[in-house]
């Protein structure tokens, strides 16, 4: 226990928590949502292995590349499934934050098979760019026909659904990049039909490569970011702190940490000192109150400790 510390009932104690919405870490959880979710990672998940076949099977890289996009929303849609099943599960008394971080290190191993995923069609592409090979682009019309079918099926599910929810809302716009996928496949293949280039078989695979390593770095950057307890996006540490210090309430702030627990969970601990005249027991929920508001951190620890504890070093939030 710090000396001088204030627990906010009254009683010793070393810090008090603040919960934006009660005594819960993850996100909610609305089984009609994760209803439509669920069917629509079976669609992209098997259509994209029609769709890698049917590529393997008429030549085009395009189709291949589109098959990895669509894996690559498949693993985000695979992991909003994950955050629903996750959010039932309590927290124990070894894991007491839950089980949140397993869907961080799903997010990992997916986004960096993807890289490697885009490292070969990049590598494929180059070879085809040099020394062009034969597509069938009437089955490759075909196998992006029946793609962009079923992704207007997923979009529609999804968009009928509850528009709340930030999981559908993600999920929704992961679908509308495929349908994108496979308009552009339709494009190439009636592309070669009209022309006899196939050289815009290897042209949009790239095209669609991007795409995939777009959603496959975000995955691992925001992966990483999540495991090293970097501080949530658009937060920042020194105008935290600023503006804790310059709270009429509050004397000094120091040892400000924060870090993101799940996708819509953030977590931060600070000291403080009360202003004179101020009551200690007012500062927990009022600076708890003010990171929520200023940067939607829901789950908050805040310690009292008397006037002039830490000096220079707790005023940047140094350990």
């Amino acid at each position: 226990m710090t000396p001088g510390s204030i627990h906010p009932h009254g009683t010793p104690g070393g810090h008090s928590h603040r919960h934006a919405q009660g005594h819960h870490h993850g996100p909610a959880v609305t089984r009609e949502s994760e209803r439509r979710i669920r069917f629509v990672l079976l669609l992209t998940f098997g259509y994209a292995l029609v769709q890698a076949a049917g590529g393997w099977w008429s030549g085009s890289l395009a189709l291949i590349a589109d098959s990895g996009h669509m894996l690559s929303d498949a693993a985000a849609l695979l992991l909003a499934l994950v955050a629903y099943r996750v959010a039932r599960r309590p927290a124990d008394r070894i894991r007491t934050y839950g089980f949140h971080r397993v869907r961080v290190l799903a997010a990992l191993a997916n986004g960096a098979a993807l890289l490697l995923l885009v490292a070969w069609i990049a590598w494929e592409a180059i070879q085809r760019l040099q020394e062009p090979t034969a597509v069938m682009a009437l089955p490759m019309l075909g196998v992006a026909a029946v793609g962009t079918l079923v992704n207007l099926a997923a979009a529609w599910i999804l968009w009928s659904g509850d528009r709340a929810d930030g999981n559908l809302r993600g999920a929704f716009l992961h679908v509308m990049g495929d349908l994108l996928g496979s308009v552009g496949a339709i494009a190439a293949a009636v592309g070669i039909l009209l022309t006899g280039w196939s050289v815009l078989d290897p042209i949009l695979s790239v095209l669609v490569a991007l795409l995939v390593v777009r959603s496959a770095w975000r995955l691992v950057s925001d992966s990483i970011r999540v495991l090293i307890q970097a501080v949530p996006q658009g937060l920042d540490v020194d105008e935290a702190m600023r503006g804790l210090a310059g709270l009429p309430q509050v004397a000094d702030a120091g040892h400000f940490h924060a870090w993101t627990l799940t996708d819509e969970s953030s977590v931060a601990t600070v000291h403080v000192s009360p202003a004179e005249g101020v009551d200690p027991l007012s500062l927990p929920p009022l600076v708890a109150d003010w990171l929520h508001e200023r940067y939607s951190i829901d789950h908050v620890t805040v310690q009292v400790d008397p006037p002039g504890r830490w000096g220079a070093a707790g005023q940047r939030g140094e350990p």
